[in-house]
């Protein structure tokens, strides 16, 4: 991390909840009762800038970004070198409910990958879900591994534990350290059936407290009544606000909603619904290539109050027209000092 940044006191969470179902041989399970610390007060933006024509734009600087928290602008660091930071990554597949019927279309998902794959110091780990959990292959660096397991998917039960998958992969993330780019790769439909643990309110603790970022590939019997659910559109809503309730109410509507859209709109990853394999392909190749394009904003807030934060990002002195996909949220639980 870059010199500059200052120490506060400690920023702890404590989630006792018991962990979601893991099958038998899963090999990593995380305690029932577990502390998120960052021993820091800095705040990881993954940023992805596109012009009009959705074409990524590369060499901004870090004064041509504003950041709020809260309202409040804050002083922003940019990594200058984005590529080196290693990669942790979960990818979590869907196997329940209609997935089966998907699996056609994900063939080849590990060769698509190899871009992230292959880079220098990632690690990736693979987790199944049904209504239970199935950490199939712990992180690893070897590529070939991860190979193996995508291609043995098998048709699961009638459940889809979105949020059970999203909390226990937060978990694992957790246990990472600082520096690295921790990265959930989700495959699933748009609705949760069947968490059996997660609630809404500890999956946006757990996301925002880890510097996660979600990128989700849907799919989904409903598609055309999905399309406009939680736009992730980036508002300019300038004004300070610290309403903590009103804010947690309208993340949990959107998660019911839509739990893959408003995840990822929540972390700065991307969404992204597919009905071909085609369409698949093309988006995995997406999700690769902004990857490792996204603008590495960091700030530090100064006493940041407990709970739930909004982020916003904006661009200056450039062409006027980008689209810019940020972080939104962090999460402050509790401050000892």
């Amino acid at each position: 991390m870059n010199s500059g940044f200052c120490h506060l006191a400690l920023l702890q969470v404590c989630v006792l909840a018991a962990l979601p179902v893991l099958r038998v041989g899963a090999q990593q399970q995380p305690s029932g009762e577990e502390v998120v610390r960052s021993r820091s007060n800095v705040v990881l933006v993954p940023t992805l800038v596109k012009n009009a024509a959705g074409k990524v734009v590369y060499g901004l600087k870090a004064e041509n970004f504003e950041i709020e928290d809260d309202g409040v602008a804050q002083k922003v660091i940019v990594d200058e070198n984005p590529d080196t930071a290693p990669i942790s990554l979960i990818i979590a597949v869907q196997i329940g409910r209609r997935a089966r019927h998907e699996f056609g279309r994900m063939a080849g998902l590990a060769s698509m990958l190899d871009p992230v794959l292959s880079a220098p110091d990632t690690e990736a780990a693979v987790l199944l879900f049904d209504s239970q959990l199935d950490l199939a292959q712990d992180f690893t660096h070897d590529s070939d591994l991860i190979e193996q397991r995508l291609k043995e998917l098998q048709a699961g039960d009638g459940g889809a534990a979105i949020l059970d998958a999203v909390s226990y992969s937060a978990r694992l993330l957790n246990k990472k350290p600082e520096g690295r780019q921790r990265v959930l790769l989700l495959i699933s439909e748009t609705r949760d059936h069947g968490s059996r643990v997660a609630k809404l309110d500890e999956v946006v603790r757990w996301i925002g407290t880890t510097n996660t970022s979600v990128y989700a590939l849907t799919f989904s019997p409903y598609v055309s009544e999905q399309l406009d659910v939680l736009r992730g559109g980036n508002v300019d809503e300038r004004q300070p606000t610290v309403d903590f309730l009103a804010k947690l109410a309208a993340l949990r509507n959107a998660l019911k909603k839509n739990t893959p859209k408003a995840l990822a709109s929540m972390t700065g990853g991307e969404y992204e619904l597919f009905e071909t394999r085609n369409s698949f392909e093309g988006k995995m190749v997406n999700f690769a290539n902004h990857l490792n394009s996204r603008y590495l904003l960091s700030f530090g807030p100064k006493n940041p109050h407990p709970g739930l934060h909004e982020i916003q990002v904006l661009v200056k002195n450039t062409a006027g027209s980008e689209t810019v996909v940020f972080r939104k949220n962090y999460w402050v639980d509790e401050v000892s000092r």
